[in-house]
């Protein structure tokens, strides 16, 4: 097991929290209630924290001096490994609750068996960060029933949202030479395994919901490799600005 793949995996995960942490902080003072200003900051915010962690510990194992300020905002887009899903935009509240229920449940199932790594340092934001995903997961399923059994209008929203979020969950389930080799040494998890879970529990969400799961006619690929959507460019370029344009600065 060498520092560079640990590395390497501990940065995959939180710039998938980091990236999606952002993309629900652009609904804070937008969101179609005041309480739903609050409860998709906080669930930004538990995202955040996992990012800080778990970004903190890959600079320390990978020795080169790097902080979490500086993976998060002195690299550049192709640097990024996180998944397409996470950067995805908001679009609309439909798009953006279909995004948290399938991210949401991806990562209740992924930090389920995390929580047993033989890394001390992922197992315990695992353990930690299940008891938040599971949250989160339960928050965008209530948003999901709301919606689909709603209004004709509610119901055609919530449809379009998940079609438009759907080709890119399956780049949730591949697994890579990286993961395998970690989950041999018992630090990762073989994300192919996560499926049957995943899929119980939206297709239930779904049919309560009287949504049709989409049947995707492309999927996306290439986040864990750096290949990214056009708009991460821009999401990138509003996360980093202030602190690129004001290099050493504190508060």
């Amino acid at each position: 097991m060498s520092a560079e793949a640990v590395a390497t995996y501990a940065t995959r995960l939180g710039d998938d929290a980091l990236i999606l942490a952002q993309r629900l902080g652009e609904w804070i003072a937008s969101a179609p209630q005041l309480e739903e200003d609050v409860a998709l900051g906080n669930i930004g915010l538990d995202l955040l924290g996992q990012a800080r962690t778990l970004l903190a510990y890959a600079g320390e194992v990978e020795g080169a001096g790097r902080s979490e300020d500086d993976l998060a905002f002195l690299r550049d887009e192709r640097d990024f490994l996180n998944l397409q899903i996470v950067e995805r935009p908001n679009e609309d509240f439909g798009v953006t609750i279909a995004r948290q229920l399938v991210f949401s449940t991806y990562q209740v199932a992924l930090y389920s068996r995390l929580q047993h790594s033989t890394d001390d340092t992922i197992a315990g934001v695992a353990a930690k960060a299940v008891k938040e995903v599971d949250y989160h997961r339960d928050h965008a399923a209530q948003w999901t029933l709301r919606l689909g059994d709603g209004t004709d209008e509610s119901h055609a929203r919530m449809q379009r949202g998940l079609g438009r979020i759907w080709p890119y969950v399956e780049e949730m389930f591949v697994t890579d030479d990286l993961e395998c080799l970690l989950a041999g040494d018992g630090v990762a998890v073989e994300v192919v395994g996560l499926r049957e879970e995943f899929d119980a529990y939206v297709d239930a969400v779904l049919a309560e919901a009287t949504i049709e799961r989409p049947t995707a006619t492309w999927t996306a690929g290439g986040g864990r490799r750096g290949v990214h959507t056009e708009a991460f460019g821009y999401l990138l370029a509003e996360m980093q600005h202030l602190h690129r344009s004001h290099p050493g600065a504190s508060w």
